[in-house]
């Protein structure tokens, strides 16, 4: 084979670096979004915080024919073609202080009171307990083992590996460690098991308390029986009427089977919509959140510089200049892409917004995509962590969107609708005779939309209702 030269004509798609910020900006969430631009005003002198309009153009401006000279013609596939039709941002960046200013007059933010959890409340009551060192290292590796729910799930040897730098115990002193921090408050911590949860709880009340013998042995021999609610068998079998059986019921449905679950590990977590519909004449209308998009600009004191620095300076800030309107362009390019996804999904599910969830249509991102002329992927990045505020709630834009099942009359109903008919069904029902899935999916058939029972019944698992049997129970 002799070398040669050839001539091939092709196409293809290469991802620039604005283009690449440009796909990196779209999928952050509001607060990731708020620290990427935190981070970048921090390391880009080019750019700051503008308060209005037209602040910070003319900086832009005195700087472009400098960065024009130097900066090579793009092609199509770059973006400093339609730069020069950028206009103001219409939204002001209302959480972030402008650079230098404090927090506050103290210069320090507000911090909430960090919650107790169950195990700092554990550990607090081991300080005020009359123990041995020893006694207190297991004690304390108990309580590190304890899980959110006040269970203790690691066994003997763990416990006993956790404190082998420390000593050398044995399996009847961690047994007799952790009974005495079973006695702590809640009441039945680091149990085993639920029977021993209860128990535990069980002995704490009065010996002279009615049903207090019965609920002793329907926990500790019939616990499995009393969860199915068999109360003609057990009745039977222990040879008791219906009130003493009710007396003891009662006395078990007041203990705790999850005794840490009143300690919560987290905090609450708030959500700041990233856009907002209103009914205005008559019509819905969407905008996007003040903090959604930055008012971001030209630092026109660094800008001025670009034209007197030496060529090592010069050529650093000509390069700060052109990452500064990539991102403020990136910036802009987002907005509008959020927006005109939130308006194609207030559009699409306007009955949602009338009347409720039960009206919600099938919708998929393939639709969104198609009515604005985008690619689906980017309809993924755009609805993925971005949050919708409407007078019914604030969702998830990807709550908007559902499959479809086809109805009689030929047309479709979101698996969301049909989530909401069950469980508008569901809580109508009896409680004395719940609807089982057969009659649910019968029911939802006379309404129109083709339903199986498996399907009824997935839905009605994906929203965690139980079964019509274990519901006929806990009525």
């Amino acid at each position: 084979m002799k070398p040669a030269l050839q001539l091939r004509l092709g196409q293809s798609l290469a991802l620039t670096p604005q283009l690449q910020q440009a796909i990196r900006l779209l999928q952050l969430s509001r607060l990731e979004l708020e620290l990427e631009l935190n981070l970048a005003l921090e390391s880009n002198p080019l750019l700051d915080m503008v308060d209005g309009a037209s602040e910070g153009e003319d900086g832009e401006a005195s700087a472009e024919a400098e960065l024009a000279a130097d900066a090579p013609a793009e092609g199509a596939d770059g973006a400093e073609a339609g730069d020069g039709d950028e206009q103001p941002l219409d939204f002001e960046f209302d959480h972030a202080a402008p650079r230098g200013a404090a927090p506050d007059e103290d210069g320090l933010e507000p911090q909430d009171a960090e919650p107790e959890d169950l195990r700092d409340h554990l550990l607090w009551q081991l300080n005020l307990t009359p123990m041995s060192a020893r006694d207190r290292a297991i004690a304390a590796a108990i309580i590190e083992a304890v899980d959110d729910d006040g269970y203790l799930a690691e066994d003997d040897d763990t416990i006993a590996a956790a404190l082998a730098a420390l000593y050398v115990v044995t399996p009847a002193e961690i047994e007799s460690v952790r009974r005495r921090v079973q006695q702590f408050d809640p009441l039945g911590v680091a149990s085993r098991s639920l029977r021993e949860c209860l128990s535990v709880q069980l002995g704490a009340f009065d010996a002279n308390t009615p049903g207090l013998a019965l609920a002793r042995t329907l926990v500790a021999e019939h616990l499995e029986t009393l969860a199915r609610q068999d109360r003609a068998r057990i009745c039977q079998r222990l040879h008791v009427d219906e009130g003493q059986f009710d007396t003891a019921l009662a006395l078990i449905r007041s203990l705790a089977p999850k005794p840490g679950s009143g300690f919560a590990s987290t905090g609450t977590e708030y959500v700041a919509p990233d856009a907002y519909v209103r009914k205005v004449g008559g019509r819905w209308q969407v905008t996007l959140a003040p903090g959604c998009q930055p008012r971001l600009g030209i630092n026109e004191h660094y800008a001025g510089l670009i034209a007197k620095a030496r060529r090592e300076d010069a050529h650093y800030l000509k390069g700060q200049l052109q990452e500064a309107r990539w991102l403020i362009k990136s910036l802009k390019t987002r907005a509008e892409t959020m927006l005109k996804v939130a308006t194609a999904i207030v559009r699409a599910q306007e009955a949602f917004l009338e009347f409720g969830p039960e009206a919600m249509r099938p919708l998929v991102l393939k639709d969104v995509a198609d009515e604005i002329g985008m690619h689906e992927s980017t309809i993924s990045r755009v609805t993925t962590r971005k949050f919708l505020h409407t007078p019914r709630g604030t969702y998830e834009f990807k709550y908007f969107f559902s499959s479809g099942v086809t109805t009689v009359d030929g047309g479709a109903a979101s698996a969301t609708a049909i989530q909401a008919m069950i469980r508008k069904l569901i809580d109508e029902e009896h409680a004395a005779k719940p609807l089982s899935d057969q009659v649910l999916a019968v029911e939802l058939n006379r309404r129109g939309i083709n339903v199986a029972r498996r399907t009824v019944a997935k839905y009605r698992e994906a929203m965690n209702i139980p079964s019509s049997n274990e519901r006929s129970r806990l009525g």
